[in-house]
């Protein structure tokens, strides 16, 4: 991941104006530290900070097409661009990097061109012949982007929001799936999906079209110039990831740098359910892994950081992120600068355990639809800002936008979870890949019951949490927080302490406007609390919450201490 900044329509053109452009731009550094670089164009600037992992050598940004005409500053991947090269041969191309073909596609076809982009990413692109500009994110929001508004009547874009609070009046998280045209003067939706009007689809279900667009979605996230490796759980979700990686990668052209054995990683509490399962993965594939402990109070010391750079006091977020952030840390250590991570399943599929208590096909597709449209809030905020830390860019293969459409595409009636037909959740994924001739998987890790990361790295974990947070916050000051903190009122200890933390950094009401908020159990929707009753009396975003599907859900025997530390 890259760290881009654009300030666009600066009545001040002094030099002290571009010194504070290259001053905000270094609290992207942690995203790009490889490189930096600046254009400036009276009172307009594109400045980018630079994780090389395609074309090192001559890749650095901001980018140009052949006489410098239109400029553009890039976070991202853009797996098809060998492809749209060749749609571009009248083109003269500067450099290797993967993200020179948005602007020779400005030049060829205008504003009109981003859905042909195969990829992550979030860009500003400024054409000097008219002074006009455009910005767009991805199809749904792997990559952060955020728009800001300064008094002067400048329009700012940041991959962070530290790069904004302090020299904007106003600013949003950018939608994904939109794009930005200083010409038409607003924002208009680019990615347009059948599923997005979230109508019930009936394709019927074939598990080896949904297994061979899961390898394609894989394979083509192999590209790179750097050293890579897969961050594995042990879930399901990452433990494909994995498989599909480690069978696809003699093939590709990275094995030819780095070598054709995988690089797997994982975290948790000593003793944790993922460290045992990622172990037993790992050997089944034959990868070469990483193991990493922490402990709670390690990771209780790295809230206020985490907090700082993932920019939001969600609950479940925060849980999750700072032991991916922990990891992140040591992966980098190692000199990897990528890795294919499993985010996205369990909102395509309905895997997260409340799907259990879908009442019916439409519910359950209907939920999917909006889990989907917020991952940008939550999944993959966490992926992206808690490895993009330490200079790691994470790949999500389950948000590739043709999967996306295949999965969406098959009736929800396959997804249903229906124990009396043998399916747990995710079954129609699950079966895609139970080959009983040239197995995946073992059938215990392919059939292993969802386990959300904040859990499956220790239950004692979210248990040391909650015990930090009621030394922290008292109950008078929760039984005031209504008066504290109106909008979006913490309404736990926990809570409570992740938004006194977040407000120290982010104090201005947009920045915390950015944050969602609502009821949820086991990271479910306000919406989908409603499915079971008991449900408004127990909410909490842990898997555990979901009482009576969960193996090991609070209140059974040895609860939330699964975990040593």
């Amino acid at each position: 991941m890259c760290g881009i900044l654009a300030v666009l329509g600066c009545i001040d053109t002094s030099l002290a104006k571009r010194a504070r452009v290259l001053e905000l731009s270094c609290r992207l550094r942690h995203r790009g530290p490889d490189w930096s670089g600046l254009h400036c164009d009276e009172g307009c600037y594109l400045a980018h900070q630079r994780l090389a992992i395609v074309d090192p050598a001559s890749g650095d940004q901001p980018l140009y097409n052949k006489d410098k005409t239109v400029v553009v500053t890039v976070n991202g991947e853009i797996y098809n661009h060998k492809a749209l090269r060749q749609k571009l041969k009248n083109h003269e191309f500067r450099t290797e990097s993967d993200c020179e073909v948005i602007a020779h596609l400005y030049d060829e076809y205008g504003e009109e061109f981003v859905d042909m982009l195969d990829g992550m990413f979030s860009f500003v692109l400024f054409d000097t012949r008219d002074k006009s500009f455009i910005a767009a994110r991805d199809a749904i929001g792997i990559t952060p982007l955020y728009m800001g508004w300064g008094p002067d009547g400048s329009i700012w874009f940041a991959s962070e929001m530290k790069a904004l609070i302090d020299d904007c009046e106003r600013l949003i998280s950018f939608p994904p799936g939109h794009i930005y045209s200083s010409k038409q003067g607003g924002l208009r939706r680019w990615y347009n999906p059948v599923w997005f009007s979230e109508q019930i689809p009936t394709t019927p279900y074939e598990p080896l079209v949904l297994r061979e667009a899961f390898e394609k979605s894989v394979e083509k996230r192999l590209m790179s110039d750097v050293p890579f490796g897969v961050l594995l759980s042990g879930g399901l979700d990452s433990s494909l990831v994995a498989a599909v990686a480690s069978r696809k990668l003699a093939q590709s052209e990275g094995a030819s740098q780095w070598g054709s054995q995988l690089h797997t990683f994982c975290v948790g509490l000593k003793g944790s359910p993922d460290l045992k399962f990622a172990r037993e993965v790992a050997d089944y594939l034959g990868t070469r892994h990483h193991e990493f402990h922490f402990t709670v109070q390690e990771g209780i010391d790295a809230l206020e950081e985490v907090i700082y750079h993932i920019e939001t006091y969600d609950v479940t977020t925060i849980r999750a992120s700072t032991p991916m952030f922990l990891m992140s840390r040591k992966i980098k250590s190692l000199g990897v600068k990528m890795v294919l991570s499993g985010e996205g399943s369990d909102e395509i599929f309905g895997g997260y355990l409340y799907f259990h208590k879908a009442p019916n096909k439409n519910e359950l597709h209907e939920e999917t639809c909006r889990k989907i449209k917020a991952l940008h809030l939550y999944d993959c905020l966490r992926a992206n800002k808690s490895t993009s830390a330490w200079g790691l860019e994470a790949r999500v293969p389950f948000l590739d936008k043709e999967f996306i459409n295949l999965a969406m595409s098959i009736d929800p009636e396959w997804k249903m979870i229906r124990p009396d037909l043998g399916r747990i959740e995710k079954w129609i994924l699950r079966k895609a890949f139970d080959d009983e001739e040239n197995p995946y998987l073992p059938k215990h890790i392919l059939y292993r019951q969802k386990e959300q990361f904040s859990d499956g790295v220790g239950y004692s974990w979210i248990d040391g949490l909650k015990d930090h947070a009621n030394k922290q916050v008292t109950d008078a000051m929760l039984s005031n927080a209504s008066f504290v903190y109106p909008e979006n009122t913490p309404n736990t200890k926990e809570a409570y302490c992740y938004r006194k933390i977040f407000e120290k950094f982010f104090p201005k009401g947009a920045a915390r406007s950015t944050v969602p908020g609502g009821p949820s159990v086991a990271c479910s929707t306000a919406k989908a609390v409603e499915w079971d009753a008991s449900w408004s009396n127990n909410l909490d975003p842990s898997g555990r919450a979901a009482l009576g599907v969960h193996a090991d859900a609070y209140g059974k025997s040895g609860d939330a201490n699964g975990s040593s530390q």
